[in-house]
């Protein structure tokens, strides 16, 4: 019978700066635990401390530092990373002295320290010899969640890029020595080897992501007539949910962070004339890595081309606001705030009264709704076809008779309203955007 591994374990570490208050220092441990838990580490510890930056170079004060190496197990020294030489009476004192300490010791140390905060190489380091323990922060973090749930070809290809980015500058000599390498590349450190490979697999990953973003530019150029709503918004706040309602797909619905990486298309349900076709797409979250952002181009795109974004908030969430700010700064970044939006304060089913008539105020033309109540989804659904209504105009279409065959695309790109026949052909009045009615005078005149 197979043992099951035990689950790592790990301490989190957070610095509180002056200009983050403690209900916010609160809520991004908090939110670290959470992406910790999702990569199926335990969280054992925390170890918070308030410094005027992140930038010492071993984040934390010798104080905290020995607090943090005390439920590590390590010196909480900083000391040289080369191994001392032992004579041959040491090697057998420091044998028996492991063996008594594996049987009086009831658990072992955490293996993990995880830091709430982008660390330098040289911190991590550091961290590391004074802990005894590996050290991620939070983009490592991120980085390797995201690396665990792509699914599609294209996610994987981005979040490779992404990881093999964040690894090249924390590479680092082993520590058996970094000799020179024997014939090609003589010269060449196993340091400067290895970060040649990474060089060189980036180019290549590169070439392949952009041949399958090509395909999928084409898939969304021939979209781009549609009606098309994006769901946007911070990592758990409902958006996979609320698509499940709004569409009847099965998407995948979980609490976790990051459950959902690849961009799922799904049409409006029931279906209307023209369709409506919903996106859900990746999730923001706070300091998600630059080289992230940059990778999810195609994710982001269908925002940026969406003609209206639906804004989703954990609105039970105390840090909702900040949540919100991030997911609109990043889609400031790729110029989407252009973009029509409405506010949708999801989960409303986890707030009481009081806290809703604030939230009412506050947000006097938001959306109160919960996903998994069919009238509030409902209601959405009306919200978003009113949305398209006020943006269609009637118009009168004469399909010849030799063009019968466009019938369908009349019928799929607006919505019909009349039908007759006159010796020209069929006579339709058809409700629908301005573009696209353009696009099926064209057809039928070409």
């Amino acid at each position: 019978m197979e043992t099951k591994p035990p689950t790592p374990r790990a301490v989190l570490v957070g610095i509180q700066t002056p200009e983050v208050d403690d209900v916010a220092h609160a809520g991004s441990l908090e939110e670290l635990g959470r992406l910790v838990k999702t990569l199926g580490y335990e969280v054992v510890g925390q170890v918070s401390q308030r410094r005027e930056g992140t930038g010492a170079g071993a984040l934390l004060g010798s104080g905290k530092l020995a607090e943090l190496a005390a439920l590590t197990g390590g010196t909480g020294v900083v000391g040289s990373m080369a191994p001392r030489h032992k004579t041959k009476a040491r090697e057998r004192f420091e044998g028996a002295s492991e063996k008594e300490a594996a049987v009086e010791a009831v658990e072992a140390p955490p293996e993990f320290v995880i830091v709430d905060h982008e660390l330098s190489p040289s911190q991590i380091r550091n961290l590391e010899r004074a802990t005894g323990a590996q050290v991620l922060d939070r983009t490592g973090v991120i980085v390797e969640i995201f690396h665990r749930h792509a699914n599609t070809r294209e996610a994987k290809l981005q979040v490779e890029m992404a990881r093999l980015k964040y690894v090249a500058p924390r590479l680092r000599e082993s520590s058996a020595g970094g000799g020179r390498q024997q014939g090609p590349g003589a010269g060449e450190s196993t340091l400067d080897l290895d970060r040649r490979k990474i060089r060189d697999r980036l180019s290549e990953l590169k070439d392949q992501l952009e041949a399958v973003q090509r395909d999928g530019d084409q898939r969304r150029s021939a979209r781009r007539d549609q009606l098309r709503v994006a769901l946007v918004g911070y990592t758990n706040a409902g958006k996979s949910s609320l698509m499940r309602a709004l569409t009847g797909s099965q998407v995948l619905v979980e609490d976790k962070l990051f459950a959902t990486l690849d961009t799922t298309v799904r049409a409006l349900q029931p279906e209307t004339r023209p369709r409506v076709l919903v996106s859900d797409t990746v999730g923001f979250i706070k300091q998600l890595p630059h080289d992230l952002v940059a990778s999810f181009r195609s994710t982001l795109a269908e925002a940026l081309e969406a003609s209206l974004l639906l804004f989703v908030v954990d609105a039970s969430d105390p840090t909702y606001e900040a949540q919100l700010e991030v997911s609109r700064s990043v889609l400031r970044e790729i110029g989407a705030d252009v973009v029509p939006s409405r506010l949708v304060l999801n989960k409303m089913d986890r707030v009481g009264p009081e806290e809703r008539a604030v939230l009412a105020e506050r947000h006097p033309d938001a959306i109160m709704l919960s996903a998994h109540r069919p009238e509030d989804v409902g209601a959405l659904r009306d919200t978003i076809i009113d949305f398209f209504e006020a943006s269609m105009t009637e118009e009168v279409l004469v399909l010849p008779y030799a063009k019968q065959g466009l019938l369908g695309e009349v019928y799929e790109s607006a919505r019909v309203l009349s039908e007759n026949y006159d010796e020209n052909g069929r006579v339709l009045t058809v409700r629908g955007l301005p573009g696209a009615l353009s696009r099926l005078r064209r057809s039928l005149v070409s």
